[in-house]
């Protein structure tokens, strides 16, 4: 993940403030009967955000310290019983052309921008418009968080080699199969990043709306297609492999979810995190409490 997508987030933040200062012009009296669906420490997130952009910046230069891959690497990795050893599904990311690879990359770090700022539209709406810097705060929070899992977990290509399709490809050259960035296949961190955008987008205008019913899933399938997209442009310009794909969205699907509901106020929020003590230790605990409404539909 790199610092722009970082600056990315400060803009899209930006586009917040900008729509919202050209159209707040709610009552004094209105904004006093405004319930807020979430709460937020400026403090707290904003010295998250800040840890989290700073380790950020240190995870750029190890990613990119790998060592080029090898002439032995190459060789080992094009046999034919390694290619094998890929499930049915990724070994679709083998089987393609790679005349259209650079419109392909283009395509998918373009679309990431443009998926980014897709939260603005929220401020269409008056009563989220009201909680815009509530917002603002959140959302970047949670790309800090998306970030820096990708840069730090286990999961994340610090940890993990995965070789990039484009290893596979001797058309495409030594020099290009042997950039040390093919080792950062595993996961996809621009889906990642994409299917937080839209999903928290969606949560967001959910829990401003908790009367949709079964129409919020309709939303939640509309926000899993332009991160998807996105996808299909990564396998397509030999970055990942489907799995890679899969894996990132979970991810990014996960973290749009949990970072809203972790913010919604007493009386609306299910999911919460604590600090639970005694006399022996002190630990986080994280809780679920379900909807009284829905119990007593669950019993009728």
């Amino acid at each position: 993940m790199s610092v722009m997508r970082n600056l990315l987030c400060i803009i899209a933040g930006m586009f917040f403030f900008l729509n919202t200062f050209g159209q707040a012009t709610d009552s004094i009296a209105k904004l006093k009967e405004h319930r807020k669906v979430y709460r937020v420490n400026y403090f707290v997130e904003g010295a998250i955000i800040a840890v989290g952009m700073t380790g950020d910046l240190f995870a750029i230069p190890r990613l990119k310290s790998k060592a080029s891959l090898s002439d032995d690497e190459l060789l080992f990795a094009n046999r034919e019983q390694q290619k094998n050893l890929l499930n049915p599904i990724d070994k679709w990311a083998l089987k393609q052309h790679p005349s259209d690879r650079a419109l392909w990359k283009k395509l998918s770090d373009d679309g990431e921008i443009g998926i980014f700022l897709l939260p603005s539209l929220l401020m269409i709406d008056k009563n989220i418009r009201r909680d815009w810097l509530h917002l603002l705060f959140m959302y970047v929070e949670g790309h800090t968080v998306t970030f820096t899992f990708y840069n730090y977990s286990p999961l994340g290509p610090y940890f993990q080699n995965r070789y990039r399709p484009a290893v596979y490809y001797p058309q495409l050259g030594a020099d290009a199969q042997k950039n040390s960035n093919n080792r950062n296949s595993f996961y996809s961190g621009h889906v990642a990043s994409c299917a937080y955008s839209t999903w928290f987008m969606v949560k967001v205008y959910c829990d401003y709306h908790p009367n949709l019913g079964g129409a919020k899933y309709l939303l939640y399938l509309a926000a899993s297609i332009p991160p998807l997209a996105i996808g299909y442009a990564r396998v397509r310009s030999f970055d990942h492999f489907p799995s890679d794909v899969a894996v990132g969205f979970g991810l990014g699907a996960l973290l749009g979810i949990v970072v809203p509901a972790l913010h919604k106020v007493p009386g609306n929020k299910h999911l919460s995190v604590g600090l639970s003590t005694s006399t022996d230790e002190v630990g986080v605990s994280l809780r679920w409490k379900l909807d009284p409404q829905r119990m007593l539909t669950m019993k009728k």
